[in-house]
């Protein structure tokens, strides 16, 4: 669905107001606290875009979420949404294939513009 929208991070409070920041643009929210849990929703949410954070714990970490993401479905866009912000872990963003990297701390009127940009 063009309007759905997989947010994972293992922080509640970031996840809702990710969720608040893009609502008020008319997305569906769908929230998901490790890579695990997204990759396992995927099939039933069925997101247009997937918002990444990189450090979460369990089985996948957000780098290892996204490449699973993009060799299933190159069609799901990807936002890494973190705190890593040294160049190689943007040069890590890129090997992944994700399609924007915004660091933490995030301007909420950036990360409207980087989703209004992916989601065509």
């Amino acid at each position: 669905m063009k309007n759905r929208i997989l947010v994972v991070d293992d922080q509640g409070e970031l996840r809702k107001l990710v969720k608040l920041t893009l609502e008020v643009l008319g997305y569906q929210i769908e929230e998901a606290e490790s890579g695990e849990d997204c990759i396992n929703k995927l099939r039933v949410v069925k997101p247009s875009l997937v918002i990444l954070d990189a450090m979460m714990p369990g089985r996948y970490d957000g780098y290892q979420a996204c490449e699973i993401i993009k060799h299933h479905n190159k069609d799901i866009k990807v936002i890494m949404l973190t705190a890593r912000a040294q160049k190689s872990d943007k040069e890590l963003g890129k090997k992944v294939q994700c399609d924007e990297y915004i660091t933490k701390p995030f301007s909420p009127i950036a990360l409207q513009e980087a989703v209004k940009r992916i989601i065509l």
